[in-house]
């Protein structure tokens, strides 16, 4: 086994130890064109429903500020 093998294994060994298990999520990739025109009309179709109002009072309301730094 290569050394590079060898660490990563270890490494994730102990992160078996400790209780973890590896997931693989798939994401929407930003990068790809179209992808903020898509977000830009889905957005548009928000803006007239009654609820995203709602909606957005409520995910203010429930932010965690306190420890957040911009980069």
């Amino acid at each position: 086994m290569k050394i590079i093998t060898k660490r990563l294994k270890r490494y994730k060994d102990k992160l078996r130890e400790r209780g973890l298990r590896p997931v693989q999520i798939w994401v929407p990739d930003t990068r790809r064109p179209g992808f903020a025109i898509e977000c830009r009309r889905q957005s548009e179709l928000l803006k007239s429903e009654a609820y995203e109002k709602e909606v957005l009072d409520f995910l203010e309301q429930a932010a965690d500020r306190e420890s957040w730094e911009p980069e």
